[in-house]
């Protein structure tokens, strides 16, 4: 299996409540910091979308 380090947001500071991503074998890997254990994988093209959405506001209404 091929991994990378997990990273998180330079917006994070030395906080642990954040969202980490690494990529491993292909796929691009999520998790919560304070809960390590969970992960949730997804594909490139599907984390761009994902990305592009967040970007562009598209979920500024479940704030």
């Amino acid at each position: 299996m091929t991994n990378t380090n997990w990273q998180k947001s330079s917006y994070s500071g030395a906080s642990n409540e954040c969202v980490e991503i690494r990529t491993a074998d292909g796929l691009v890997e999520l998790r919560e910091s304070d809960q390590g254990h969970l992960t949730l994988p997804t594909t490139p093209a599907h984390f761009a979308a994902f990305l592009q959405a967040a970007k562009a506001g598209e979920f500024d209404h479940h704030a």
